[in-house]
């Protein structure tokens, strides 16, 4: 080490034994203090000089040692006060005396239970006993201008430390007017605003009913003007059958007119079905890719030579489960739709994909499964923003008089979220219009076509044999008409006007029957319940369904059964007979 070290190693230290001996100097001289004002406060001294380390000398008395002290107790702007254990006051600044215009020196003395209304004085008592152990706290009212006025204030008490013997307690009052006022205003305001809410709520339920009732006129309107366009021909086809000397071209002419119109007025019921979600489908398991490029050449044909058509298809496969035939009606008026958005010239692009996330639509959330999506996009006018969410509702329509019904799209709507999809719109005024529709995706082979048996069937004869059919229709006019038709086909029939009748009639006999024929609308037990109760007690009988619409189908597909559509005709009948006697109702 050498000798500089040894320099700085003693300066370290003659600082450190200075800057201790400082410390314990000035911590001498705060005991000295503290002793002294202590002194000073027990009356021991009326005075202390102190002189300072520079020579000034300092006197010290009890007043200016407390004037700190009082005079920060005057300027708060709380009420302070001293009370005796009973409540009297010895002490009070400004402020409180300001707080129950009095004089500070007509407080002093005074109960203060004087200042406070009757009401309160048990509450005031028990807070005085609270702070005779400790601290109290609670809220009251102060009685001011000769008792006629009412101050809320908050008051906060605690035992007052002191040698002496009789206790003292020290208190303050805060003054909650403006707090109780704001707090008023809040509660005001908050009232209103939750009657603006009723209010508000009211309007929008008002609004939503006439929306609502605005949007059934909408559709009993369509529904009513259609479906008198239709009667109008069966009424006159009718009327004119019955003349005798009506030629028999003319008279297979109104025929045929009636059959046509009955058809037109099947598929309206079957869009507004489908709009609804309500019909019965038929769902199989296809790969889209094939029924796309199946009904591209039907869509050429529809929307015309001077439309081109491209086509975007994926190299894998793409399944879905649906009901085939609402799937390309859907595509159909898809296509139609785009068709007169172009008025018959433009570029039609068709584009699927597989293995994709459905966006959320129109406020719903996404779903978290696979989709397969099929978009229709046309080069036409585009549809503006503000009529947008009015395109799928039924019987809307922005064509020309008879140029459109407005249910092209409310039946893809509709068979989307059946299916479990959606459908998405985007548009763009001048630029054209993209429609795609959303189909979850499914796992598996195709199922299996059944279009040959039935055109076999088809082919052969529709006599019954004999064959023995239990009809259940609640309807009468619907059952005497059904079981003529079976019979004039060659059926046996038995007719029963309810379930519970049916399932007698079987009791009493059951091999009697080749097969039931039951409606799936009706009172009570309907026609699904029934065939699964035949299907546990008579297993081998065939069942076979008959509606034109049934919530329970709707909800649920055909439960396993072979089902006829409203309306039909004698062939289908006879055919869908034969079919589910050969096959033991078993769809």
């Amino acid at each position: 080490m050498g000798a500089d070290d040894t320099d700085t190693d003693t300066d370290f230290d003659l600082r450190h034994r200075a800057d201790q001996a400082r410390i314990r100097e000035l911590e001498a001289r705060l005991e000295e203090s503290e002793e002294t004002l202590e002194a000073i406060r027990r009356g021991d001294f009326d005075a202390v000089v102190v002189e300072t380390p520079d020579g000034e000398r300092q006197i010290y008395t009890l007043e200016s040692a407390d004037r700190p002290y009082r005079v920060l107790i005057e300027q708060i702007q709380e009420g302070a006060l001293t009370l005796s254990a009973e409540g009297t006051v010895l002490y009070c600044n400004r402020r409180l005396a300001e707080m129950l215009d009095v004089r500070q020196e007509r407080l002093i003395g005074q109960p203060l239970q004087a200042f406070i209304p009757v009401e309160d004085g048990p509450l005031l008592g028990r807070l005085l006993e609270e702070a005779r152990l400790g601290v109290a706290r609670g809220e009251l009212s102060l009685a001011t201008d000769g008792q006629n006025q009412r101050m809320p204030v908050y008051l906060s008490l605690s035992l007052l430390a002191r040698d002496e013997t009789v206790p003292l307690l020290c208190g303050v009052l805060t003054d909650l007017t403006e707090q109780k006022f704001h707090l008023s205003e809040l509660a005001g305001a908050n009232s209103r605003l939750k009657a603006e809410g009723l209010e508000r709520e009211r309007i929008e339920d008002v609004l939503r009913q006439a929306q609502k009732m605005e949007a059934v006129g909408q559709l009993t309107g369509g529904i009513a003007h259609d479906f008198n366009n239709l009667l109008t021909v069966i009424k006159s086809s009718s009327e004119l059958l019955r003349r005798p000397d009506l030629p028999e071209e003319r008279r297979r002419r109104y025929v045929d007119a009636i059959a046509d119109t009955v058809d037109r007025a099947s598929r309206l019921t079957g869009q507004l079905l489908s709009f609804a979600r309500r019909q019965s489908l038929t769902p199989t398991i296809f790969d889209l890719r094939d029924r796309v490029h199946r009904i591209t050449d039907m869509l050429g044909t529809i929307v015309g030579s001077r439309i081109r058509i491209e086509r975007i298809v994926p190299e894998i496969p793409c399944f879905i489960e649906a009901d085939t035939s609402q799937f390309e009606s859907a595509l159909v008026n898809l296509a139609v739709n785009a068709r007169d958005a172009m008025d018959g010239e433009g570029l039609l692009t068709l584009r699927v994909q597989c293995g994709i996330v459905q966006p959320a639509i129109r406020g719903h959330a996404s779903p978290s499964v696979s989709f397969v999506s099929i978009s229709i996009a046309d080069t036409g006018c585009g549809i503006p923003p503000d009529r947008i969410g009015h395109i799928f509702e039924p019987f809307y329509t922005t064509k020309e008089v008879g140029k459109g019904t407005g249910l092209g799209l409310s039946q893809v709507f509709g068979f989307a979220k059946q299916s479990g999809g959606n459908v998405e719109v985007t548009s763009e005024v001048g630029c054209g219009t993209t429609l795609t529709l959303y189909l979850p995706e499914v796992e598996g082979r195709p199922t299996e076509n059944q279009e040959a048996a039935s055109w076999n069937v088809a082919s052969e004869s529709l006599s019954g044999g004999g064959r023995r059919v239990l009809v259940v229709e609640d309807n009468v006019e619907v059952g005497t008409f059904s079981t003529q038709i079976l019979q004039d086909l060659g059926y046996e029939t038995t007719w029963a006007a309810g379930a519970e009748e049916a399932l007698r009639q079987l009791a009493e006999a059951p091999i009697r029957y080749d097969i039931v024929f039951s409606d799936v609308v009706m009172p009570g037990m309907n026609g699904v319940d029934l065939g699964r109760a035949i299907r546990d007690l008579y297993p081998g009988l065939p069942i076979l369904l008959t509606s034109g619409y049934s919530h329970a189908l709707a909800e649920d597909g055909r439960h396993g059964f072979d089902l006829l559509q409203k309306p039909y005709s004698i062939e289908d009948l006879s055919q869908k007979l034969r079919q589910s006697i050969g096959g033991s109702g078993v769809a």
